[in-house]
C-alpha cells in the first residue's frame, strides 16, 4: 500500500544515519516531506563514533532521491531554542506538520549504577529523556494548530520495558520514555493526535556495531569479535536473528504514522524478535 504519509510532513530527531535517517527515507518513499536535525558530532564521553555533516548530507540526498523535500540542519535535541528554530522553519517551509518521531539519543557505556560518575548519568537523561520531551514540545503546537490530528512515535528500547545490568542509567531514561508516551497520549487525544513507543532490540547501526558493544555483552572474552556478540544477542531472542535492521524499525515507526492505526495509542510496540518473552 503506497502512499501511506502522502502529503504529510515528519520531524525527525537523530537523522543522519541508523535508524533516524531508515524513518526520514521511509517516510518520504511513502510521501512525507521530512524536517530533520542531527547533532553531526562527537560529544563529549559518548565513547562511539558519532554522526557528522557529511551523514547528514547523504540522508538529505536519500530523502531527495524519493521526490520528497527536507529541510536538515544540526541541532542538539537539548537546545530548545535550536530546534525550535528548526521545526518553525520546516512548517514555514512545508506549511504543516502532522509527524514526529523523536528517536535521537546515545549508546550506554558499561557502569555499576553504585560507581556511574554524575556527568555519564546527566548526559544521557539529558539526551534520551529530556530531548524526547523538547522534541515533542516544539513540533506540538504546530501539529495542534492543523486541527488535522497526528501521530507521534518516541524511540524507547526493550531497556524500556525490561532491566539489565551496567546500563541504568539507560534503562532509566528508555523507561522515562514511556511515562511520556502515556502521558502525551492521554492529553492528546482529543486533539485526534496518537502517541506510541517502539521498544528496538539490538539494531544493525554504528550505534550497536562496535567494540563497547562487544565487550558490555561478552566481559569475560579479552577482544570479543562481532561473531561472539552475534551469539549472545542472538541468544536472547527467539527468532532467528542477533538483531534487526533500522528499516525493521522504520517500517513499525510508518505503521504507527498511518491511517492504519488511526485508533492506537498509548502503545509499547516492542520489535524485539520476541526479547520481552524469554
Amino acid at each position: 500500500m503506497a502512499g501511506r504519509a502522502e502529503g504529510k510532513v515528519a520531524f525527525i530527531t537523530g537523522a543522519a544515519r541508523g535508524q533516524g535517517r531508515a524513518h526520514a527515507v521511509r517516510l518520504a518513499q511513502e510521501g512525507a516531506d521530512i524536517i530533520a536535525i542531527d547533532v553531526c558530532k562527537q560529544l563529549p564521553r559518548v565513547a562511539f563514533a558519532m554522526s557528522t555533516p557529511e551523514d547528514l548530507a547523504e540522508t538529505v540526498s536519500l530523502v531527495e532521491k524519493t521526490g520528497r523535500r527536507i529541510h536538515a540542519v544540526q541541532a542538539d535535541v537539548r537546545d530548545h531554542d535550536a530546534m525550535k528554530a528548526v521545526v518553525d522553519e520546516g512548517v514555514a517551509q512545508f506549511g504543516r506538520l502532522d509527524i514526529v518521531v523523536a528517536n535521537a539519543g546515545i549508546g550506554p557505556d558499561g557502569y555499576l549504577m553504585h560507581k556511574m560518575d554524575q556527568q555519564t548519568w546527566q548526559d544521557t537523561i539529558d539526551i534520551n529523556l529530556t530531548g524526547v520531551w523538547l522534541s515533542t514540545k516544539v513540533a506540538l503546537p504546530h501539529i495542534i494548530a492543523g486541527k488535522r490530528g497526528g501521530s507521534i512515535v518516541l524511540t524507547s528500547s526493550v531497556g524500556g520495558l525490561s532491566a539489565n545490568q551496567f546500563v541504568g542509567h539507560y534503562v532509566t531514561a528508555k523507561h522515562g520514555v514511556v511515562g511520556i508516551m502515556r502521558t502525551l497520549a492521554l492529553e492528546l487525544g482529543r486533539h485526534s493526535i496518537r502517541v506510541n513507543s517502539l521498544h528496538p532490540t539490538q539494531v544493525s547501526t554504528p550505534m550497536v556495531m562496535h567494540d563497547l558493544t562487544y565487550k558490555m555483552f561478552c566481559p569475560e572474552l579479552p577482544n570479543p569479535t562481532v561473531d561472539d556478540f552475534a551469539a549472545r544477542s542472538q541468544a536472547l531472542h527467539v527468532l532467528p536473528t542477533p538483531w534487526v535492521d533500522a528499516e525493521d524499525i522504520a517500517n513499525a515507526a510508518l505503521f504507527l504514522c498511518s491511517d492504519e492505526a488511526r485508533f492506537i495509542t498509548g502503545v509499547t510496540l516492542p520489535v524485539d524478535a520476541g526479547t520481552l518473552i524469554k
